[in-house]
């Protein structure tokens, strides 16, 4: 099929808007006969109730091919929007029409302007108590720039809800089990049907000079060129047309893939990809069905019975069985056995993919999300989306000793399936830590370490990398000395140590003079500072920022070795840092909240109660404030269930490192007896 007649599609919008409902709709329409359990089959969105990683749908309909991608409602799997919001070339927004537009609903809203895609609303659930068209129209208008166009009115609502009129034809329709049937526009919205339509096609015209003339000459405009004339301005990102529906009755669930495939783009008309050749230059990647292969992959899953499945856009070129790839990314190259598309947890197999197209690979050898699969001759890189940073921690732990090897295995996959996951073994508490979006991100994690890879784990909070430095300079020296019976061990340090500026590090100055101390035995004595500073005196954190200055000292001819100057140092520095006032340091974050205007107060006060440094609030456009500060890590790990308690749920956050800073005397003698009872503990095991 020529790509001019693909459509993917990313469905988007918040928790409980229906979006798997409508996936599963749109698949039946489309003769691909699946079920619930073919949609949410993961086992944690069976427990949960709720998606919570895309699902995908390829399927011909009146002519054209549409590939839907049905993303995840909670924030906390906002990577998946993204995966999916840049490979498909529309975003269609599902608003549940008894809520209206809510915060997930504006933050994906969000994410398909910054990547510059055409947008579709389809208002759904009109056969809901207390469902409002005219409510759910009205808050898209309050909420976003783009102007708001309905193309379909909805015939009742609530219970009494039962079919749409297409207001650019003027055809309306009702629906018994799921089946459209054309019937003359009721009475009882007829008015309000001819009010709107007034209304839209001025809307329209005004996007088209010839037609616009055509207009004000009172020339008959056909539906056909309404059509034209709103696609050009859906593509064009002008305008946002709004359907309206029942997924669940599959009431007009038809009418909107009828507009998808009128005025939706294909990937011809998508924007160009940003890449970079091997050399390191940028260069766009136009999607196109002449050019040698480039595919992106966008998801990849681990699945326990059939291995990764590895979703990719081709973007370029073809593909068929037999062809050979490379993995630009990861140096490898790949053979294709099979091609697939998808329809929810099935798929079916097809013998040529080209561009345009979202196909399944089982079993590559190497595959991650945000992988480059290009033809040999052809080797560049597309340049991924901006993901969030991880924001919440925790530590994890095997249950079973036997598990120690599997768990990096396991953690390693699901980071290379999703880009907001990170994993990490600290050496210097000795803990396994994982990092997500949120809370609930880092549960599913954890469910899936144990379902896909067996590894049962204990979930803690991760202990705060501390550091420690000194206030003021202090000199010290140290003697080792030791007679065991032939040659013993001599050696003598005297040592200056003093702070440096924050973010320094380490700064080692050799002031010997007339050999005092032999220059072979020079390094060693750095070598023993260094080993020093990997625990300080406080609470055995690592020590930073500091310089020390070897400036004296003696030797022995015979009795002296490295070791000897080693152990000298190591005790000297330790006694100069009990003299030079040494204090702990804690990570501070710099921190963006996005907040509701009318909460913004709230947010402030709270971040200060958590000995944060405000820095300011600017207006995030539509209703919403960016408070901006600085905290400190200790005081933000639960950060996030407060501020959506505060919020609604309608604020977030993000945050990056910013500096360490020195902890206060009240908060440092609680964690420092805190560690020293770990430490014990850690001891006796």
């Amino acid at each position: 099929m020529s790509a001019k007649d693909k459509r993917t599609v990313a469905l988007v919008g918040h928790n409980g808007s229906g979006k798997s409902t409508l996936i599963l709709a749109a698949l039946n329409l489309g003769g691909m006969s699946v079920t619930k359990k073919d949609i949410d089959f993961d086992p944690i969105e069976a427990q949960r109730g709720a998606s919570i990683s895309s699902h995908v749908g390829t399927f011909k309909f009146d002519g054209k091919q549409i590939t839907l991608i049905d993303t995840p409602g909670f924030s906390d799997f906002i990577g998946e929007v993204i995966s999916a919001t840049f490979v498909s070339e529309n975003v269609l927004v599902v608003v549940n029409a008894t809520a209206g537009v809510e915060i997930q609903t504006e933050r994906t809203w969000a994410i398909a302007n910054e990547m510059e895609k055409p947008i579709i609303v389809f208002v759904n659930q009109m056969d809901k108590e207390r469902a409002s068209f005219e409510n759910s129209l009205s808050s898209l208008k309050e909420r976003f720039e783009q102007k708001i166009v309905p193309v379909a009115y909805p015939i009742g609502q609530e219970s009494s809800f039962k079919g749409v009129v297409d207001l650019l034809s003027g055809k309306a329709y009702v629906y018994e089990n799921g089946k459209a049937k054309e019937v003359e526009i009721p009475a009882e919205v007829k008015d309000k049907v001819e009010e709107l339509k007034m209304s839209i096609i001025e809307d329209i015209v005004s996007l088209d000079d010839a037609l616009m003339e055509k207009y004000f000459a009172e020339e008959p405009i056909t539906a056909d060129e309404l059509w034209g004339a709103l696609r050009k301005g859906v593509i064009g990102r002008q305008v946002v047309p709004v359907v309206v529906g029942s997924a669940e009755k599959n009431i007009g669930v038809d009418f909107l893939l009828k507009v998808i495939n009128l005025v939706g783009a294909s990937p011809l008309e998508a924007k160009p990809l940003k890449a970079r050749l091997e050399s390191g230059d940028e260069v766009e990647v136009q999607y196109s069905e002449t050019d040698p292969f480039v595919g992106y992959t966008f998801k990849a899953v681990v699945d326990p019975f059939v291995g990764k499945l590895s979703y990719i856009k081709v973007v370029a070129g073809s593909l068929k069985p037999g062809d050979s790839f490379v993995n630009v990314n990861k140096g490898t190259q790949e053979k294709v056995g099979h091609l697939y598309f998808a329809k929810g947890k099935e798929t079916y197999e097809v013998q040529e993919t080209s561009c345009g197209d979202v196909i399944v690979l089982p079993k590559l050898k190497e595959s991650a999300v945000k992988d480059t699969v290009t033809h040999k001759d052809r080797k560049l890189t597309i340049v991924p989306p901006e993901y969030p940073e991880p924001m919440i921690s925790k530590s994890v732990t095997p249950k079973s000793k036997s598990d120690i090897d599997k768990i990096s295995n396991g953690l390693s996959r699901l980071a290379d399936s999703d880009p907001t996951f990170a994993w990490e073994f600290d050496t210097e508490t000795s803990e396994t830590v994982i990092s997500g979006i949120g809370g609930m991100h880092l549960d599913v994690m954890v469910e899936r370490l144990k379902n896909v890879f067996g590894v049962d784990v204990e979930v803690g909070k991760p202990k705060i990398a501390y550091r420690e430095t000194i206030t003021t300079k202090a000199i010290a020296e140290h003697k080792h000395k030791k007679q065991t019976g032939g040659h013993g061990q001599y050696g003598h340090v005297k040592i200056e140590i003093e702070p440096l500026e924050r973010g320094k590090g380490f700064e080692f100055v050799d002031k010997i003079v007339g050999g005092v101390i032999p220059r072979n035995f020079i390094p060693s004595v750095e070598k023993g500072v260094r080993e020093a500073m990997k625990k300080g005196v406080l609470a055995a954190y690592p020590v930073v920022d500091v310089r020390v200055t070897l400036f004296d000292g003696s030797y022995h001819e015979v009795d002296s070795s490295d070791i000897s100057f080693q152990i000298a140092a190591i005790q000297a520095f330790k006694k100069g840092m009990q003299q030079a006032r040494p204090v702990l340091l804690e990570p501070v974050m710099y921190v963006e909240v996005y907040t509701p205007d009318e909460n913004a107060g709230d947010v402030m006060g709270d971040i200060s109660s958590r000995r944060g440094r405000p820095m300011g609030m600017e207006p995030a456009g539509k209703g919403m404030t960016v408070v901006k500060a600085e905290v400190p890590l200790a005081e933000m790990l639960d950060f996030q269930g407060r501020l959506s308690s505060i919020t609604s749920g309608r604020g977030y956050f993000t945050m990056k490192f910013a500096r360490y800073d020195i902890v206060p005397p009240n908060i440092q003698e609680k964690i420092i007896a805190e560690r020293k009872k770990y430490l014990e503990e850690q001891a006796e095991e």
